[in-house]
C-alpha cells in the first residue's frame, strides 16, 4: 500500500496494488463537498481514470458519516456554481463517463449529495448501520446530483417518489431489498469487502472491464445527457430561490423553515 495525498487533504487516494481506495477526509464537516473537496475528488477520479496500473476505485468516508452531501455553509458562501455544475457535476464525479470500475465502501450516512455520490458508483458496499437518503426537499432544494432520476431509473415509480418527495431516509437493510446497494458485512469489514470485490474485478481484462461497464450503463440509461440537461434546468432554478436559502439558513439555525414557494 503506498499512501499518496497529505492527511491535511480533503481527499486522500491510498493505493493497493490495482485498487484506488478514495477517502472524503473532511470528518469535522461529515464529509460534505465543499469547492475544495470537489477539486481534489474530481483530481483524485482523473487519476484513477489515466493510471494504467489502476483497474478498480473504491471511494469511502473517513470518520463514522460516509458523506452527508453538499456543504451548506459552503453553498451559503457562493460556491454552489462550483461544486454542482463544475466538470462532472456534483464533487467532479456523478456525471462523469468511466471505464474504470467504482465501489462505494459505506458507514453511517450516506445522505442528499452523500447518496447521490454511492449511486454514481458502480456497485456498494454497506455496514448494517448504514442510511440512504434524499432530504433535499426539506431544505427548499432537489435531488440535483443526479439522484432524482437514478432512483427513477433503479426503483418501482412510486418507492423512487416516496423517496425523493418525503426526503425519508431508508436503513441499508431496506436498500439492500429494493437492490440499490449490493450487500451490507459488519462495520468492520467494509473496507476489507469492497477490496476483496476489486480484486475480483482488477484480475479481469482491462479493455472487458471498460466494455462491460459501458453496456450496462448504456442499458440503464438510454440518454443520459437529456437527463443531466433537465436536471440542471430545474437545480438552477431551485438554488437561486427564497426558498434554498431559507432551508440552509434554518438548518444553520437549527429551526423549521419558513417556505414561501419562490
Amino acid at each position: 500500500m503506498s499512501v499518496e495525498t497529505s492527511f491535511e487533504s480533503p481527499v486522500l487516494v491510498d493505493v493497493h496494488g490495482q485498487v484506488a481506495v478514495i477517502t472524503l477526509n473532511r470528518p469535522a464537516r461529515r464529509n460534505a463537498i465543499d469547492a475544495a473537496t470537489c477539486r481534489a475528488l474530481r483530481a483524485a477520479i482523473d487519476r484513477l481514470e489515466q493510471d494504467e496500473s489502476l483497474a478498480v476505485g473504491i471511494l469511502c468516508g473517513a470518520g463514522p458519516v460516509f458523506c452527508a452531501g453538499m456543504d451548506l455553509l459552503a453553498f451559503a458562501n457562493g460556491e454552489a456554481e462550483e461544486i454542482l455544475f463544475g466538470p462532472g457535476h456534483f464533487a467532479g464525479l456523478v456525471s462523469r463517463e468511466r471505464k474504470r470500475p467504482l465501489i462505494a465502501a459505506v458507514q453511517g450516512a450516506a445522505l442528499a449529495g452523500g447518496f447521490e455520490l454511492a449511486l454514481a458508483c458502480d456497485m456498494i458496499i454497506a455496514a448494517p448501520g448504514s442510511q440512504f437518503g434524499l432530504p433535499e426537499a426539506k431544505r427548499g432544494l432537489i435531488a440535483g446530483a443526479g439522484g432524482a432520476f437514478r432512483l427513477g431509473q433503479r426503483l418501482p415509480p412510486a418507492i423512487a417518489r416516496e423517496m425523493v418527495l418525503t426526503g425519508d431516509p431508508v436503513p441499508a437493510e431496506r436498500a439492500l431489498q429494493l437492490g440499490l446497494i449490493n450487500r451490507i458485512v459488519p462495520a468492520e469489514d467494509v473496507l476489507k469487502e469492497a477490496l476483496d470485490l476489486a480484486g475480483r474485478i482488477a484480475a479481469n481484462a482491462p479493455l472487458s472491464l471498460a466494455c462491460g461497464l459501458q453496456l450496462v450503463n448504456a442499458a440503464a440509461v438510454p440518454d443520459e445527457s437529456r437527463l443531466w440537461a433537465e436536471n440542471d434546468r430545474l437545480l438552477r432554478g431551485i438554488i437561486a430561490s427564497a426558498d434554498a436559502q431559507e432551508g440552509a439558513a434554518a438548518f444553520a439555525q437549527k429551526r423549521a423553515p419558513q417556505w414561501q414557494g419562490r
